[in-house]
């Protein structure tokens, strides 16, 4: 059992007792009012004012057991549960006493270690003191009941017929609980296994399936609302657009499986150089995408460049060790920036490494506008 778990049972005796506790104040307070109004118990004439002692007795025996229950809760850390259960069986009978046998419906106390045991759902414990009930009330029946107090028979049956009826209604009860149970436990691995299923569902929808990246929707989601919390808190962005030089030339010299070989190499080192806050997407055929958050333009140069260089040491084996590389288009957000704007600066700074040369980095300059696609970059 776990800590929580035995933190829940520890709650659960604790508000058992509190209620053996309440009962036993409103039992209290119930016989001073009866007796400061006047009220005399049966049989008090008869019995020579025995009536008193024994009163007085079952209180304090009950009150003292209360007491040694809430010691033991409270210093000890085992066996809690029997505790609880012994004290409510105990008290069940001292309180019979105390009610007085010659009252009508005093054997209704004995029945309290049966209403424990359904309330912590134990059916064997249940049929224990049911059973217990049923047979000990025999011999209270003949050698006190019947004897002291002349309670006819039809009584006896009626009591023991109660007590027979409460113990199919408490199986009845647990019956119902444990297939509440099961029902529950079913609903709960339907709702699991939906929500499994819901999460690969959307990660489908959300994935690339072939690199494992994000795919192009999903990327234009997640810049959207980035776009939106730069512009409204002035965070660094930056957009890197990452082409694979000569890849319709893979595809037609060692055929397209090869490409799709290439294509998750270089998804795979993306996303070995991105961190948390980085974001990164198959953007389209042979073209990724990565958002750098976070991070000033300089850290994004010397990522994509690290991106550039560890691409293109990579040895493909079904190419006969032929490397590939990449051109990188970077630009840096600026205020104001809407999703096109930064597109265009990305797509600019692309272009000018494919014109000049390919395998390189190229930043579009912060001061070029944004629909100068042939302005003035920088190298790196």
């Amino acid at each position: 059992m776990d800590g929580n778990n035995v933190l829940l049972e520890d709650r659960w005796h604790r508000k058992i007792l509190n209620a053996y506790w309440i009962v036993m104040g409103m039992f209290l307070l119930a016989q001073a009012v009866f007796l400061l109004f006047g009220g005399i118990p049966p049989g008090v004439a008869e019995k020579g004012g025995m009536f008193w002692p024994r009163l007085l007795c079952s209180n304090g025996l009950t009150l003292l057991l209360l007491a040694m229950t809430e010691t033991w809760l409270r210093r000890w850390t085992k066996h809690h549960k029997k505790a609880i259960v012994a004290c409510g069986f105990l008290i069940s009978y001292l309180f019979y006493f105390i009610m007085e046998p010659a009252a009508d419906g005093s054997q209704v106390a004995l029945l309290l270690p049966v209403l424990i045991s359904i309330v912590y759902f134990d059916r064997r414990m249940m049929y224990g003191f049911g059973m217990f009930t049923i047979l000990m009330y025999i011999p209270i029946y003949f050698l006190l009941e019947r004897p002291l107090y002349e309670k006819p028979i039809p009584e006896f049956i009626q009591v023991e017929s109660v007590f027979v009826v409460c113990l199919i209604f408490g199986r009845t009860i647990l019956i119902r609980v444990k297939e509440f149970f099961a029902y529950l436990k079913t609903v709960m691995k339907s709702e699991q296994q939906l929500l499994v299923e819901k999460t690969i569902s959307d990660k489908l929808l959300k994935m690339d399936a072939l690199t494992g990246l994000y795919n192009h929707k999903t990327f234009h989601e997640y810049l959207d609302a980035l776009l939106e919390h730069s512009e409204k808190y002035h965070l660094p962005l930056q957009l890197a657009i990452i082409d694979i030089d000569g890849f319709k030339k893979v595809n037609d010299s060692y055929g397209q499986w090869v490409g799709d070989l290439v294509l998750k190499q270089v998804a795979s080192t993306i996303t070995s150089i991105m961190t948390p806050n980085d974001f990164a997407a198959r953007y389209g055929g042979e073209e990724f995408a990565v958002i750098f958050a976070d991070k000033t333009l300089a850290e994004g140069k010397r990522i994509t460049e690290e991106l550039r260089k560890e691409i293109a040491v990579v040895e493909h084996s079904n190419m006969k060790g032929t490397p590939v590389t990449v051109s990188i288009g970077l630009c840096n957000y600026q205020p104001g920036d809407d999703k096109e704007t930064l597109f265009r600066k990305a797509d600019s700074a692309l272009y000018q490494a494919k014109r000049t040369g390919k395998n390189k980095v190229v930043t579009v300059s912060d001061a070029i506008p944004a629909d100068s696609p042939q302005g003035k970059v920088a190298s790196i």
